[in-house]
């Protein structure tokens, strides 16, 4: 098996030098990087992971904990932290929650035990002083999607009570008045927020909030299909329907169709997240733009910066929605349904 000695020799340079390749130093010039690397790829050699971790006290992984592994929202959010990390020569492991206390803490001592550097996690069901205790502990961690006065600086978040306000402002300034709303589990913050937004929204043109005109959904196509159908039992009339994700709001756009109401024309429909699929839903969705993207490459940022000191990244730690307005909202009917 080929030794670093022999690729040093090789490749004509110091054991300091293929070291700093090894480890995507900067400091190292092109040529002198191809050189190195050419007498690697001559020797079959192939560092030695666990004794590069030895020698640095680093093992370059960084634990990512999200709710779950499936959907575009958390694929778009893990896309960005992957590919920044790849790029700075450092890996991330992933595992999920799934929104439950006990699956997440499982999941934190499982990246810990595998000797991360530092911990990215998006969690929901963990209180606040357990993340403020293990913030306190030996591997550093960021937070997505969530904010704690006393770690501030270690979360990145998205003002959604600003989102839900400007997603029913949106149905508010074409005229309607009859909103419909399915929120997201109302146990979870981000839910909870954008619903103040909601209300926030109605208030401002002199509305009352209407229990039965909202459904509590759980962030899932299904809840969509079941909000709707029970809101129309209530037979209150709306021209509007505010969802507090875009998986909910395909699914209500689905059951408004069964229902025989046009999109649009009868109700006109607003998501939230600005997921891929929403340009492509007929009508486009009009939806808030959350992005979870570019939240999930600013916490990679943070890591590369506090941890492996590299130094050139800004951090920025809140997020504001905006509107992205599409095909799924018009002017009401004179006559509402």
């Amino acid at each position: 098996m080929a030794t670093i000695y022999q690729v040093s020799e090789l490749a004509g340079v110091s054991l300091a030098t293929v070291s700093r390749v090894m480890n995507n130093n900067a400091r190292v010039s092109d040529k002198t990087k191809q050189k190195v690397l050419k007498a690697m790829a001559e020797l079959d050699y192939r560092p030695n992971a666990i004794a590069q971790s030895l020698a640095s006290n680093r093992s370059n992984s960084v634990g990512v904990l999200v709710s779950e592994l499936h959907g575009p929202f958390f694929g778009m959010m893990m896309s960005g932290i992957d590919l920044e990390l790849r790029n700075a020569g450092k890996h991330a492991i992933f595992t999920a929650g799934h929104s439950n206390e006990t699956d997440e803490q499982d999941a934190i001592e499982f990246l810990i035990s595998r000797n991360c550097d530092a911990l990215i996690l998006h969690v929901e069901a963990l209180s606040n002083e357990y993340l403020i205790k293990l913030a306190q502990g030996n591997v550093p961690l960021v937070l997505i999607n969530r904010y704690i006065d006393e770690i501030a600086d270690q979360c990145f978040y998205l003002n959604n009570e600003d989102g839900g306000y400007l997603a029913t402002k949106a149905v508010l300034e074409q005229g309607h008045r009859q909103i419909a709303y399915i929120s997201g589990p109302l146990w979870k913050q981000d839910a909870r927020d954008r619903l103040k937004g909601h209300q926030k929204a109605l208030a401002e043109y002199h509305l009352n909030f209407a229990d039965t005109l909202c459904y509590e959904g759980a962030y899932i196509e299904q809840s969509g299909l079941d909000g709707v159908t029970e809101i129309l039992k209530q037979q209150q009339p709306f021209t509007a329907l505010v969802c507090a994700n875009d998986e909910m709001a395909s699914g209500a756009i689905e059951m408004l169709r069964e229902q025989h109401f046009t999109i649009p024309q009868d109700v006109s429909v607003v998501g939230f997240d600005n997921v891929n699929f929403s340009r492509y839903l007929f009508p486009k969705l009009t939806t808030i733009n959350f992005p979870i993207g570019e939240m999930g490459v600013m916490a990679a940022h943070w890591v590369l910066r506090h941890i492996y000191r590299q130094e050139q990244y800004q951090i920025n730690h809140l997020f504001m929605p905006q509107l992205a307005w599409r095909d799924s909202v018009t002017t009401p009917k004179s006559n509402s349904r």
